[in-house]
């Protein structure tokens, strides 16, 4: 089948099940093909092909709503609804998104880029349905990983309360981004061997009615009797226990399977369960035997070894200089503590664990609970380093300040892909952090221009005697400069003159400072000697050297890759009013007031105007007309 000519689900609805098993290998070839080029999420779509056509033949979408979570999971369901023609374009600028798009396609009725948010979702749209008397099914595709989220527990709690009709398929693969921890994955492997319950209960049940006079009272008592005995020997009793009825587990490959119980749970009042095993990267050797996930986001690659396409001799990973620096100072001070939700690949912390295996938490997808957690540590004397996504500390906001500020506990926050970080798009965009961590009392928040000062940030950090201290660092790539053998402290709240001029200053930071240097060369061929700061704190900030710079009475450019609203920029700006400098010029750059799409950074970076030719521009108007150069 031409997957690309695909139009809409009902390809599928008359289907065999051996048709539908050509397609699933053809939409496997496909998704293999297409994202060695591309790069995506490889290893979760492999996982669901069949689970996702045996919905749609199920299903009537977009009638009937389907909610993905997380979100990376629903390649194939573009497919299926219209869009394998534009998978050329996967997270590529102004192209087809790598999470579900409500612009993008109707059958899309709900984004997930963050995870555990779908049945919470599904809940209201469920009672919007029964408010207007209509009639769909609503159905929420949650990975077990994304179950371990509180916020899915607090959903499931309260679906199970309710009893509205919402059918929950949980698809199971045993990893979320990375092997799944917690009690409740525990109580997850321990269903999956404990075989089929709700199809056979009701045959068995259907059967004993059968029996003339007797059967109805048979049943009765085998009812009874199960009451008593399934809580030793019945899989999915804690979902039972929440108010839900129970299927599975099913083998996710197999459609009969899948469309029995698929079919049961449709025909099921009350909030359903549909327990589906599924195995991450099936079909594709390389991703079936990736132990570590490796294979859940991927980069372009060659199809027949698996080998990854990186450029030669690159610097190591942002992530990797700060775990590195962060390992060393572990060697020296036995408080240090490691904690994560679920990112220990992503934030490049194997070898931390490997070195330390007692100092290193993954908490699973429960960023407030790690957030606490490492509360809880800081008042015992220990450091705690957590490392966590900026889009993911967006979750643990409360427990920043409740917990962590207003106590003025030493908790160190590593804040990784501060900043865009592209392919992802807008659900994962860094940008917010410095605006809602600047209004916190008792925060301190760095960002260092090199390795070189990230080395020494991580050890100012561990000393830092006061509070809680962030420290961000970018998605990708570090610079691949010289980096000095011992770490040095740097005072708290000082930046640095990269270069001195006194026509205008530019205070910037971390991933801006090239640009803010090239944009200073460029001036200066045209007689402009521009100042260059690395504003390397954003809180606190310089105020000596703010008000040496007011005193000069020259422009001031703020730039940095962050929203503009509330940012470092905010914060000259309210210096600059604080303390009376009126009539200073004074420019901020940063991200607008809108969400930032998914694309390649340097797209991205021309988009919102972090480009040299803005820079140089806004420099130039900030001038007085008689210093302006031709």
């Amino acid at each position: 089948m031409d997957l690309n000519n695909i139009k809409d689900p009902s390809v599928v609805k008359n289907l065999t099940d051996e048709e539908m098993k050509n397609l699933a290998q053809d939409v496997r070839n496909f998704l293999i093909n297409n994202l060695s080029e591309t790069g995506g999420h490889l290893g979760a779509n492999l996982g669901v092909v069949e689970l996702t056509l045996a919905l749609h033949r199920t299903f009537d979408s977009p009638n009937d709503r389907f909610l993905f979570d997380v979100g990376h999971q629903s390649y194939v369901h573009k497919i299926l609804t219209g869009r394998g023609g534009q998978f050329d374009t996967l997270r590529k600028y102004q192209g087809l998104c790598g999470f579900p798009k409500r612009n993008e396609s109707e059958h899309d009725v709900w984004e997930t880029g963050h995870s555990s948010t779908s049945l919470s979702a599904a809940m209201g749209m469920v009672i919007a349905r029964d408010l207007k008397n209509e009639s769909h099914s609503v159905v929420p595709i949650i990975g077990d990983g994304a179950l371990t989220g509180g916020m899915a527990l607090e959903a499931l709690n309260h679906i199970g309360h309710e009893k509205k009709n919402v059918t929950v398929i949980l698809n199971d693969n045993e990893m979320s981004i990375a092997k799944n921890v917690g009690a409740l994955h525990s109580a997850l492997a321990r269903m999956r061997s404990a075989g089929k319950y709700n199809r056979v209960k009701d045959d068995f049940e259907w059967l004993l009615k059968k029996i003339p006079a007797i059967g109805g009272r048979v049943a009765s008592t085998a009812e009874r009797l199960k009451d008593s005995m399934k809580y030793f020997v019945v899989p999915g009793m804690f979902f039972e226990e929440l108010g839900f009825t129970y299927y599975g587990p099913v083998d996710g490959h197999d459609f009969e399977d899948l469309q029995g119980n698929l079919d049961y749970a449709r025909k099921t009042d009350g909030p359903v369960i549909v327990h589906v095993m599924t195995q991450k990267g099936k079909g594709y050797q390389p991703a079936e035997s990736d132990v570590k996930d490796k294979w859940h986001g991927v980069g372009p690659y060659k199809i027949d070894s698996g080998e990854k396409i990186k450029p030669a001799d690159a610097p190591p990973a942002w992530s990797e200089v700060i775990s590195e620096a962060l390992r060393a100072e572990a060697r020296e001070d036995e408080r240090i503590v490691a904690v994560t939700p679920a990112m220990i690949l992503g934030s490049k912390l194997e070898k931390f664990g490997e070195e330390f295996p007692d100092r290193l938490y993954d908490v699973g997808i429960a960023e407030q609970h790690a957030t606490t957690m490492s509360a809880g540590l800081a008042t015992q004397g220990m450091r705690p380093f957590l490392a966590i996504y900026s889009t993911f500390l967006q979750r643990g906001y409360d427990q920043v300040i409740h917990d962590v500020a207003r106590q003025n506990l030493n908790v160190i926050f590593g804040i990784d892909r501060a900043g865009l970080v592209g392919a992802d798009g807008e659900t994962h965009q860094g940008v917010f952090d410095i605006a809602f961590l600047r209004t916190v009392p008792n925060m301190s928040i760095m960002m260092p221009k090199d390795e070189n000062e990230a080395k020494h940030m991580v050890h100012t950090a561990v000393k830092y005697e006061n509070g809680p201290i962030a420290l961000r660092y970018p998605r990708g790539n570090a610079l691949g400069v010289e980096v000095a053998d011992k770490a040095e402290t740097i005072d708290i709240g000082s930046w640095e003159i990269l270069k001195s001029g006194k026509d205008a200053v530019i205070l910037t930071f971390g991933t801006t400072i090239p640009l803010a240097i090239e944009a200073a060369e460029t001036l200066q061929e045209q007689g402009v000697n521009v100042e260059v700061v690395n504003a390397r704190f954003m809180k606190p900030m310089d105020e000596k050297m703010l008000h040496e710079i007011f005193e000069r009475n020259i422009p001031v450019l703020t730039l940095e890759e962050a929203v503009v609203q509330g940012s470092f920029g905010s914060a000259v700006l309210e210096f600059q009013s604080d303390h009376g400098y009126y009539n200073r010029p004074l420019k901020r750059i940063g991200l607008p007031d809108r969400f930032v799409e998914h694309g390649d950074v340097k797209d991205l970076w021309k988009e919102v105007g972090l480009t040299r030719e803005n820079v140089v521009d806004k420099v130039l108007k900030l001038l007085p007309q008689s210093e302006k150069r031709a």
